[in-house]
């Protein structure tokens, strides 16, 4: 067993609380997704903290409007990246966080916040991972000539977008689409599917083989 599948397999079953932390950059539509989600009964969980880098993110507002506490932690003027991420990890400790979420979280997660949460932090994408990794994912998707993309989720590892897959949604590609449109369609399912993959990790009965994510 790897040490990303210990790690993983020993957090699968520890989630008694099952409180959120969210990461976010910029609008927060996924955030929201997992608010309205927890609300309608669909998640069963709370989040306890909603994290930004950028003072004006439009998802600290929908986490305030839910009455969520919200943190900015600018990323700028850290000696180093590792204790950028520390920082992260302290807040995120400080209220008893069991689960990150990055919700169009706009900066790499390094080696100290993923050994503070081992197989406890995941990532949602706009592609069917491992094709078309990092930024512009729908650019990458239309330049390859693909007829489906999709959406990912997936636990974080050290490596960009390239940890066990959680879940995975098609979305077809049409002949007429621009970046754009193809985002805005799936966008719709990343609504759907990060709720559902927060849920199956939160409910534990998985563990992590090699680099496949089973249900147990």
């Amino acid at each position: 067993m790897s040490a990303v599948s210990a790690a993983a397999s020993a957090h699968a079953a520890r989630f008694p609380a099952r409180r959120l932390g969210v990461l976010v950059s910029g609008r927060g539509s996924n955030l929201q997704a997992l608010i309205d989600a927890i609300a309608s009964g669909h998640l069963e969980a709370s989040i306890a903290l909603v994290i930004s880098n950028v003072a004006g993110a439009g998802g600290l507002d929908r986490a305030r409007s839910a009455g969520i506490e919200t943190a900015v932690v600018d990323h700028r003027g850290w000696p180093s990246r590792d204790d950028y991420d520390r920082a992260l990890g302290d807040e995120l400790r400080s209220r008893d966080v069991e689960l990150v979420c990055l919700a169009g979280f706009m900066r790499r997660i390094g080696a100290p916040l993923i050994q503070a949460f081992p197989g406890a932090i995941v990532n949602i994408h706009p592609s069917l991972l491992p094709s078309f990794p990092g930024l512009h994912a729908q650019r990458q998707a239309l330049a390859h000539g693909v007829k489906v993309s999709g959406v990912t989720v997936h636990l974080v590892t050290a490596d960009l977008d390239d940890g066990p897959i959680i879940l995975q949604r098609t979305v077809p590609v049409l002949d007429g689409d621009t970046e754009e449109s193809l985002a805005a369609r799936i966008l719709v399912e990343e609504h759907q599917a990060y709720p559902e993959a927060v849920q199956r990790v939160l409910d534990g009965g998985w563990t992590v083989d090699g680099r496949r994510f089973v249900t147990l």
